[in-house]
């Protein structure tokens, strides 16, 4: 009876938790970039009364006899499929596949190999990085591209060079320049993670394309003490990747984090295009909870916990019953 009990608190327990995972996901139903969590079951340990013993000449063999100790929590996983789009226009983007923005609280330039695939990942996972599937940017007013929270966006600045128009060697904070050559159409990125850097140029409209660049129109002056205006790019968003997206970790706000000694894998940054996942302009991500699914959960899971209730009532009442017949 004892054991029947050890074992009705034990399910209890892990149906609560359960209940705390689905309270949660169903929480969430309208969170951008939310990805639903699953909770699986495990048996607890077992005693054993009879060992399972093989068949001889003389007699038969035998089963093992066992008794189980109830369910406790098995694995809280994270369901990491893309979501729905959901158009909101303006200065936002989704990830059309696997993958992340890359977020900081901090300016600081991480020096990243494209050639030398460990020490990419090294960089990256070591870098505090915060991971992101929500691209709801906008300009701070330093000039900065940020996210909802005020974390720098990084990425990687355009070059005057044909063959290699982004340096993909570097991952910085993306940030208006503060010079604008019309001949080049390219903008002065000196020190963009420094604080003297001057005054950004001022933006008359920014945008994002399919393949992350950022492009501004700025009004500039020309030889004859015109105003003119022309396009400037601010650069590409870089889309980090990695070999098992569901071992990074949930940090809260719609961030992840990840780690050198994490289960995430390998890691990689690049622009969108190509091996990478294009982005779609003017969308941000939807939770992917499916509600029907939660809700059938929930159902199931109040009956396990019920259950359980009953089998404790049942218990109490078999130890009343005990003690009463010592009376």
């Amino acid at each position: 009876m004892l054991r029947a009990m050890d074992s009705a608190v034990a399910g209890l327990r892990a149906h609560q938790n359960k209940m705390d995972v689905v309270g949660h996901n169903i929480a969430n139903v309208n969170t951008f970039g939310f990805k639903a969590q699953t909770y699986t079951f495990k048996e607890a340990m077992y005693q054993t009364s009879t060992s399972s013993t093989a068949g001889t000449s003389d007699a038969g063999g035998i089963n093992t006899a066992q008794y189980g100790y109830g369910a406790l929590m098995g694995t809280i996983g994270v369901d990491m499929t893309a979501s729905t789009p959901t158009y909101v226009g303006g200065f936002n983007a989704s990830i059309s596949g696997d993958g992340f923005f890359l977020v900081k609280a901090t300016k600081t330039e991480v020096e990243v190999d494209p050639d030398d695939a460990a020490a990419h990942s090294t960089a990256i996972k070591s870098s505090d990085f915060l991971l992101t599937r929500v691209g709801q940017f906008s300009l701070d007013s330093n000039g900065y591209v940020v996210d909802g929270d005020g974390n720098f966006v990084y990425g990687f600045l355009p070059q005057d060079d044909d063959d290699a128009p982004f340096i993909l060697d570097k991952l910085v904070p993306l940030r208006m320049p503060t010079d604008y050559d019309p001949d080049t159409g390219m903008g002065d990125f000196t020190n963009n993670t420094g604080d003297d850097l001057g005054v950004a140029l001022i933006s008359k409209n920014i945008s994002i394309n399919s393949a992350g660049e950022i492009t501004a129109k700025v009004e500039y002056t020309d030889d004859d003490d015109k105003k003119q205006t022309g396009t400037v790019s601010l650069g590409k968003v870089a889309v980090a990747t990695f070999q098992n997206p569901n071992g990074v970790t949930k940090a809260g706000g719609n961030y992840y984090t990840t780690t050198e000694s994490d289960n995430a894998g390998a890691a990689a940054a690049g622009v969108p295009g190509g091996a990478n996942p294009d982005l779609m302009t003017g969308y941000v991500e939807a939770s992917n909870v499916d509600l029907a699914k939660e809700f059938a959960d929930m159902i199931t899971t109040h009956r396990g916990f019920q259950s359980n209730t009953k089998m404790i009532t049942v218990s109490d009442e078999m130890l009343s019953d005990l003690v009463a017949m010592k009376r």
